[in-house]
């Protein structure tokens, strides 16, 4: 039997795949409110053609008839599948700068991962733990106004500068906090928002660890 969910079961994966909160995701496919989006999850409202298209308007890769209906699947390519990412065998930090010059070493192809755009190491102990000797990210480029506090990202700022970081929000609007897993040896950056020249966010990592 097909596997259904509801309409804020459906809503709301959809809001955790892209990394968003209700009221962000909301402003990003246009709504001028967010409340018929609570109205949703609190079972008054299904998910109508308008917002369906809203969605499907500002994310191509979300079947639409999955969104209305729960029937098939959430991607429109099959995430038991996965899609092929292209790997860029050198370090984050070299790679990111000048990645629209530079031709992928392969394409690898990973079950269950999609919407991903590239695949890069970083060996970066910043944020690596001490077991690990090198982390594969797969990384999906962002706009600068997409950043959500709370994930991970690479960061590119103006001056060429490659920062891989948790993101955290500050009273300042204007700037973002950078702060690594190992807060020990590497204490919090800060960067403004307007230096952002590309960022990517980190949609899973595989860790290779030290034998």
């Amino acid at each position: 039997m097909t596997n259904r969910y509801d309409n804020w079961e459906r809503l709301s994966k959809v809001i955790c795949w892209a990394g968003m909160s209700v009221n962000y995701f909301a402003t990003y496919i246009g709504m001028e409110r967010s409340e018929a989006l609570y109205q949703i999850k609190r079972g008054n409202f299904g998910i109508s053609y308008e917002l369906a298209d809203l969605i499907v308007s500002r994310f191509p890769e979300i079947d639409r008839t999955w969104l209305i209906t729960g029937i098939g699947n959430m991607l429109k390519s099959t995430p038991e599948v996965g899609t092929m990412i292209p790997y860029y065998a050198d370090e984050l930090e070299r790679v990111l700068p000048i990645i629209y010059g530079l031709k992928p070493k392969c394409d690898m192809l990973i079950p269950c991962i999609n919407s991903c755009d590239i695949a890069i190491r970083s060996m970066s102990r910043a944020m690596c733990d001490k077991n690990t000797a090198t982390m594969l990210l797969l990384l999906k480029r962002v706009e600068s106004n997409q950043i959500v506090a709370g994930n991970e990202y690479a960061i590119v700022s103006n001056n060429g500068d490659v920062t891989w970081r948790k993101i955290r929000a500050m009273r300042d609007k204007s700037r973002w906090r950078l702060v690594a897993n190992n807060r020990t040896e590497f204490p919090d950056e800060y960067i403004n928002k307007d230096d952002v020249k590309q960022a990517w966010r980190v949609i899973a990592k595989i860790a290779l660890l030290v034998s």
